[in-house]
């Protein structure tokens, strides 16, 4: 394999992650020593790509996509069917979080990306492993969705809409929910 081609499958293993990829399992995958895959990464990063290396591993932070946060409300028998709903339009359900009073912001990652992951998630809900977080707000809740463009990002929202899922947020919710949840 040549060194243009070995990057780009490297490249294309750090965008399906979402956890850090270390540098021995890279060597090991490539058959290259650890030593080329530095080399590769530092390629790559003079491509004007955003790759961090951590004590775990590398991590690609320039993903190409954007992100919004919708809040929601629904009963728990449509919770598969509102993340069907977002997946099938090209979203990614990053996280689900609700916004308490007393408590804050307290939120969950949920990384769904296909109806095979609503499905499981929600069979986990179903099969007693846990009961939905949004119990604790009257079914009201948010997740952040990421998609490939903007106009996806409006299309859900606007399917959301239409639904009847989508809620406005009420005078004492902050618009900007991170930078409490830090």
């Amino acid at each position: 394999m040549s060194g243009e081609k070995r990057r780009e499958n490297l490249l294309k293993i750090l965008q399906d992650s979402d956890v850090p990829v270390s540098g021995t399992k890279l060597a090991e995958k490539f058959e290259v020593s650890r030593q080329v895959v530095v080399q590769d990464i530092a390629l790559l990063r003079a491509s004007n790509h955003n790759i961090i290396s951590t004590h775990k591993g590398y991590v690609l932070q320039d993903r190409e996509s954007i992100q919004r946060v919708f809040k929601v409300k629904h009963s728990e028998e449509k919770m598969l069917e509102e993340l069907n709903l977002i997946v099938d339009l090209g979203g990614k359900v990053e996280d689900i979080f609700v916004y308490h009073k007393l408590y804050g912001v307290v939120r969950v990652k949920m990384n769904i990306k296909s109806r095979k992951d609503a499905k499981k998630y929600v069979e986990g809900i179903k099969g007693g492993v846990s009961v939905p977080l949004e119990q604790i707000t009257s079914e009201y809740h948010y997740h952040t969705v990421t998609a490939d463009s903007v106009e996806t990002l409006d299309e859900i929202q606007e399917e959301l809409q239409q639904q009847g899922y989508l809620v406005a947020l009420r005078d004492y919710e902050p618009v900007d929910f991170w930078s409490d949840a830090k």
